[in-house]
């Protein structure tokens, strides 16, 4: 899952594995208000059968992650960060490139996420990927009951910009 290599011959997606949890966390409590638990990540490692989890790798450091949930032929993305130092890099679309290409190599059909409706940096990664928003969920977030914008994808190459 080293697409896109010539971005840097130094950066590789691989699948997350539970000795990746602390650098996980460390992203995640970075990233987000409400971060996610060791145990939380644990679980989904090791108990979720729908889970897959990446970490995008810089150098030998783990600088990203993306968390996803696969059921039949739709996917929803769980999380997905970047370390603040290593973002506006292109990494994170990197990132979901590679996680696109391989879920079309299963057979994925759609692929979904939300994402705070003040995030506008996200959400123009995520148009440029081809994703259009779908919904609205009010209140979504506990930390302020920011709304989150559902936005949704069909995994072909017919509208994915480069």
């Amino acid at each position: 899952m080293n697409s896109n290599k010539e971005m840097n011959p130094d950066v590789e997606v691989r699948r997350m594995n539970v000795l990746d949890i602390d650098a996980v966390l460390t992203i995640e409590t970075e990233a987000f208000t409400t971060p996610w638990t060791r145990e939380a990540f644990e679980a989904e490692l090791v108990r979720n059968k729908y889970a897959h989890y990446f970490v995008l790798v810089v150098n030998k450091q783990i600088v990203g992650y993306c968390g996803l949930w696969n059921v039949l032929d739709e996917v929803q993305i769980t999380n997905i960060a970047i370390l603040k130092k290593h973002r506006g890099h292109s990494y994170g679309e990197y990132l979901l490139r590679s996680i696109m290409e391989w879920l079309k190599i299963v057979d994925a059909q759609t692929l979904s996420l939300e994402v705070r409706a003040s995030n506008e940096i996200a959400q123009g990664l995520y148009h440029k990927l081809g994703f259009s928003q779908v919904g609205i969920r009010k209140n979504y977030y506990a930390d302020n009951q920011e709304d989150a914008w559902v936005m949704w994808v069909r995994l072909n190459d017919d509208h994915i910009s480069n």
